[in-house]
């Protein structure tokens, strides 16, 4: 079997509010989540409302080129 181009593909899910804190230095981190999507469906980025143990609440997860 061919396992060229696969039409599922994994992609990592950053949350929004973390990576604009990165820069300071009281950050401890940036959440992550991985999970798979559809790219013949669903070809623009990925945002999911997920849950930040960094920040403690629910923000925007945003797809991250991986």
């Amino acid at each position: 079997m061919a396992k060229g181009k696969d039409v599922r593909g994994v992609v990592i899910l950053q949350c929004t509010n973390c990576a604009q804190k990165n820069f300071k230095k009281e950050s401890r981190g940036t959440s992550r989540y991985i999970t798979q999507k559809n790219r013949h469906n669903t070809p623009s980025r990925l945002e999911l409302r997920k849950f930040c143990p960094y920040c403690y609440k629910h923000t925007i997860h945003g797809e991250i080129k991986n």
